[in-house]
């Protein structure tokens, strides 16, 4: 009687796993050129053509081998007794912050610290 009514554990179960799974394999090509833009964007064009390449091939890789395995285990809780996502999660939250703000020299600063509206 005394039961939590929505549970938070309850947002995650087997059929969002598999779900989760399929398209993290599906779709794990795509950091790829995601990777590239992405540092294009924030540290230019040699950064985007050397390191670029190499961590979009490696965040394509995890991946690639996250899906398979949220696939092959989905009826299991597997990752800390939940059906909880193994990779963490690239949506940037509103009210989770920063982690952490650099020194930087001068007045303008180079990282976006703020919403682009």
């Amino acid at each position: 009687m005394a039961d939590i009514q929505d549970p938070p554990g309850n947002d995650y179960g087997p059929t969002r796993k598999l779900g989760r799974g399929l398209g993290n394999f599906l779709f794990a090509s795509t950091e790829l050129p995601h990777s590239v833009c992405e540092l294009n964007r924030t540290e230019g064009n040699s950064a985007a053509a050397s390191y670029g390449v190499v961590r979009g091939l490696g965040r394509s890789t995890a991946r690639h081998f996250t899906g398979l395995f949220e696939i092959f285990t989905f009826a299991a809780p597997i990752h800390h007794d939940s059906y909880r996502p193994v990779l963490p999660s690239d949506v940037p939250w509103i009210h989770a912050g920063y982690s952490e703000f650099p020194p930087e020299l001068g007045f303008e600063s180079k990282y976006p610290y703020c919403r682009d509206y």
